[in-house]
């Protein structure tokens, strides 16, 4: 589970009134979570249809909140959600390319400048979207989920589907290709 607001508002307490059909819990879990997800669907999938797979995941949230029966995982259950929207959308670009395209366009990542307002951290940034790109779709959702997003490894677990200790191994080989992919880079 992530902190709560400081307000004194739990995140359970948000997610029971959302049960309730509150819509302005909802909207303050949605600031709460916005940059959040969004962070880690550019992160798994680029700036392509950004706002789509955004919107969809909170969509799928919005429809499924009725059902959650642990408030209390609310994180972990909305990171599965944007973990699966983010492989469906893989999988269905996937599938509509045909086998004589390359497979670039999985790999276009963000480049648009108005999707990094920060100009002083774009190169920095450029070059850590470069090295995740190098690494499977598997290993980088550990290291956007862990690293990235402060998300505990036991969480990652549970998000993921994957034991602990298969979480430790990825991450631990992520970071590793990550420090050499940057360090070819010279950005280290």
């Amino acid at each position: 589970m992530l902190a709560d607001n400081p307000a004194g508002t739990t995140e359970k307490d948000l997610v029971l009134r959302c049960q309730q059909g509150d819509t302005p819990s909802f909207k303050q879990l949605y600031r709460r979570y916005q940059q959040r997800v969004r962070a880690t669907l550019y992160q798994l999938c680029g700036s392509e249809m950004l706002d789509d797979l955004e919107q969809e995941v909170f969509l799928r949230v919005w429809k499924g909140l009725p059902k959650l029966r642990q408030p209390a995982y609310f994180s972990t259950w909305l990171y599965r959600i944007a973990w699966n929207v983010a492989t469906d959308k893989r999988r269905q670009l996937a599938q509509n390319m045909s086998s004589a395209e390359d497979n670039s366009i999985l790999n276009i990542m963000p480049s648009r400048p108005e999707d990094t307002p920060d100009l002083m951290r774009l190169h920095y940034q450029d070059l850590v979207q470069q090295g995740l790109q190098t690494l499977s779709l598997e290993h980088r959702a550990v290291l956007v989920l862990h690293d990235l997003e402060d998300v505990p490894q036991k969480e990652v677990a549970n998000i993921l589907k994957l034991p602990v200790g298969t979480v430790k191994s990825r991450l631990f080989y992520a970071r590793n290709q990550m420090r050499k992919f940057l360090q070819q880079q010279g950005a280290m």
